[in-house]
């Protein structure tokens, strides 16, 4: 996660835990499953998109994986 344009949410639905990683770079979203089973994605988002994405992941208390934390820490 070198990228400062990539953010990385993670949460727990149903007893799964699902991933998102957005990218603003590419423009894209992409929504995982806890085997790293793509679930949606979806290409060619503008910058606005991501961030209304962002403000629904904050509204929802999704954790958000700081730059400075390894992904693995948070399960």
């Amino acid at each position: 996660m070198s990228s400062k344009d990539v953010k990385i949410w993670i949460w727990v639905q149903n007893n799964r835990i699902l991933k998102a990683i957005s990218n603003k770079e590419t423009g894209t979203l992409t929504i995982y499953d806890e085997s790293d089973t793509i679930i949606l994605r979806r290409t060619g988002l503008s910058p606005q998109h991501l961030k209304a994405f962002e403000l629904i992941f904050t509204r929802y208390a999704l954790n958000k994986i700081s730059d400075h934390k390894e992904p693995f820490t948070y399960l």
